[in-house]
Order: structure tokens, then sequence, then C-alpha cells
């Protein structure tokens, strides 16, 4: 099958990898990079565990090839967590104790930091819609939710 190239950055720094043209994102991160704060859920897109930024938008790392990315621009929580939006977001659901064991707070962080930037005051049903794709198995919804309207209040 080959190898494919792929020249990308991640948190701000550039790589270049010779990759299995299958070899998906979420490997490439956790495996070959050592980001673990992507974490490794259901690897069909149906978690957002592995939600990263791909040139700005969320996207689960587990539905993209990474020989598919060369040029993008990839972010990870721990990559977001300098910018004062993120802070704000992961201080707000901190605050509310909305995370109990914490393993769906990275895919989280990256969604809600999207929606944020793009909609600085979402409505609670653009909340609702950014965190369907996710699942928090300890049932934080109600908690980030009164958190993140609190945070969304002028």
């Amino acid at each position: 099958m080959g190898t494919a190239h792929a020249n990308f950055t991640v948190n701000g720094r550039l790589h270049r990898l010779c990759v299995d043209p299958g070899e998906i994102l979420l490997d490439t991160l956790r495996h070959r990079l050592g980001l673990t704060d992507v974490k490794w859920g259901c690897r069909e897109g149906a978690c957002g565990a592995c939600t990263v930024l791909i040139d700005g938008r969320a996207t689960p790392s587990c539905l993209r090839l990474t020989a598919t990315l060369s040029g993008a621009h990839i972010l990870t929580a721990g990559g977001l967590i300098a910018e004062p939006l993120a802070q704000d977001i992961a201080a707000a659901l901190e605050n509310k104790h909305a995370f109990q064991c914490g393993f769906c707070a990275p895919g989280i962080l990256v969604e809600l930091f999207a929606l944020f930037s793009r909609a600085p005051q979402p409505s609670a049903d653009q909340l609702e819609q950014a965190l369907s794709g996710h699942v928090c198995r300890c049932g934080g919804y109600p908690l980030m939710m009164e958190a993140l309207l609190k945070l969304n209040a002028p």
C-alpha cells in the first residue's frame, strides 16, 4: 500500500510525517505525537472524545485520515488552553463541577471553543446541539448547560 506524506501543524508546531494511507489522525496524534489529551473512544465519530479543531472546525479525529491533512492547522485541547476563551469555558465548567471523571472534557472543550468562537453568545439550542455529539458517561450535561448559559449571560 505504500506510505503517504503529511505536513501539518499541531498546536503551533509543524510536523512532517510519512504515514500509512489508512492511518487515522487519532492514532497519529496519540501514538506518534504523544498527545494524550485526544481521547480514544468509539473510533466511529459518535462519542466526541477525540474531537480536535482542524482549520477551525471541530472534528472527530477518528474520522480523518492523516494523509489527507497536508497543510492543515490542528489544535487539541492542550493547544487551546492558553487561549483566554478556552480558559473561560474551562473555568465555568470547573466552577459548576460539570465533570466527574473528565474523560470527555478535552473533546467538549474543543467543541465549545469552536462554538463560542463563531457565536459568542450561543443559544441554549446551539449549546445542546454542540454537546449532542459528545458522550459524558457521568451525566454532567445539566451542570454543563448551567455553566455555559451563565458564561453566555451578557
